[in-house]
């Protein structure tokens, strides 16, 4: 299992994590809702029957209506509305959060309305023998936030997770770009003296063989193997550096990358590529060791997704609105589709050699040092897969 197998596990498992807090949280603010719904409905059975003790002081005089006027003037959180018996509003508390003489009668009419329309309960209040009055009461405020406080912590949880996450894989990247740029500035350090000495006794034994024309055959090829080696050790030295970009003709370029890898692939592996002579001239601007590596990383990985060293490698070259752009594709054994953004990762490689970093330094060299795209266009199990690099059209 690769290390970003593991990783989306894990996002997986946060995710049930915060599921399952939620889950916890409705649930128990429901429980707290559930409650305030219970007690506010004893404050309106409480408020109705102050309510109907007051009315009886119009009937007998002697009523002590003092209790009944504190439980009234208590009542500050649950909206009630008292109707006559001809339907009028005869007193409203808690309204809007103002009550009797502070609102216009017109508003209390409109928010009986919607106390009516969101399900507000009704008691009867009947004082024998001619008092029948309506009294209409709905939630508190108060409710209402409760139930939306879940919601309202859900989000704020997800805004602080998503602002931690940013940041730690800000973080994270800044410190894998300083590593790999390190690895790379320091690759390239201790290249530098071996091939130095290299090129030294290569020139040393070829005076000494002058007379042998074999073994200065084989200095040669020796001589060709170190200068590769002084571009591999070049290309590692610009990773961190921004590269001095030249234009080129596309063809050309790409043509120079064929060479080198055919003559280095296996004989059945067929190179596809358009030839330079008779095709329009497309320029783009680019650094061409820095471009040949990626373009040998992508053939490189086509001949190693054949299996027995058989297909074809096709490259195909178009335009876009600004862009020169190229197609690489294979017939060999193709990229899981779940897999597309991860190969570009590093140390991603369905490889048992290797260390996965090829296409991840690929993208840095299209992206940030070529402003390009690079990306899988299309893969079929079996069949193989293509990716799409896109350099931005040359402006002199």
């Amino acid at each position: 299992m690769d290390i970003y197998t593991r990783k989306s596990q894990w996002k997986w498992y946060l995710a049930a994590g915060g599921i399952a807090i939620i889950i916890i949280s409705l649930l128990y603010t429901k429980y707290l809702a559930d409650r305030l719904v219970e007690r506010e409905n004893q404050q309106a059975q409480q408020f109705a029957e102050a309510m109907r003790q007051v009315a009886r002081t119009d009937v007998d005089l002697n009523c002590d209506f003092t209790l009944p006027g504190r439980i009234i003037e208590e009542n500050t959180t649950v909206p009630v509305v008292v109707l006559n018996e001809t339907f009028k509003i005869e007193y409203y508390r808690n309204i809007d959060n103002r009550n009797f003489d502070t609102m216009p009668i017109a508003e209390v009419r409109k928010a009986l309305d919607r106390m009516i329309a969101d399900g507000a309960d009704t008691i009867i209040i009947n004082v024998p023998p001619d008092i029948h009055k309506t009294l209409i009461y709905g939630h508190s405020n108060l409710l209402a936030l409760l139930q939306w406080y879940p919601f309202i912590q859900f989000i704020l949880i997800a805004v602080f997770i998503a602002f931690g996450y940013m940041g730690f894989s800000a973080s994270r990247r800044a410190e894998e770009n300083k590593v790999w740029l390190g690895m790379a500035k320091e690759t390239a350090h201790q290249l530098g003296t071996p091939i130095t000495a290299i090129l030294g006794w290569v020139e040393a034994l070829k005076a000494a063989n002058d007379d042998n024309p074999v073994n200065q055959e084989m200095l040669d090829e020796l001589r060709n193997d170190v200068t590769r080696l002084e571009l591999v050790a070049d290309r590692f030295s610009k990773i961190g550096s921004q590269p001095e970009l030249r234009p080129v003709n596309i063809y050309e370029q790409l043509e120079i990358c064929r060479d080198y890898m055919q003559r280095r692939a296996p004989r059945k592996v067929t190179f596809d590529f358009p030839t330079p002579a008779g095709q329009e001239v497309k320029i783009v601007g680019i650094n061409a060791p820095l471009f040949d590596w990626v373009v040998e990383n992508l053939l490189r990985n086509a001949i190693d997704a054949m299996e027995g060293g058989i297909g074809v490698i096709t490259v195909v070259v178009y335009e876009e609105p600004g862009f020169v752009c190229f197609d690489v594709s294979d017939t060999g054994k193709g990229i899981p589709a779940g897999k597309f953004n991860t190969v570009f990762k590093p140390g991603y490689s369905t490889k048992t050699r290797g260390w996965g970093l090829g296409l991840s330094l690929s993208k840095r060299i299209i992206q940030q040092y070529h402003k390009g795209k690079i990306f899988v266009k299309r893969s079929e199990p079996d069949k193989g897969a293509t990716f799409t690099v896109k350099l931005p059209r040359y402006k002199p």
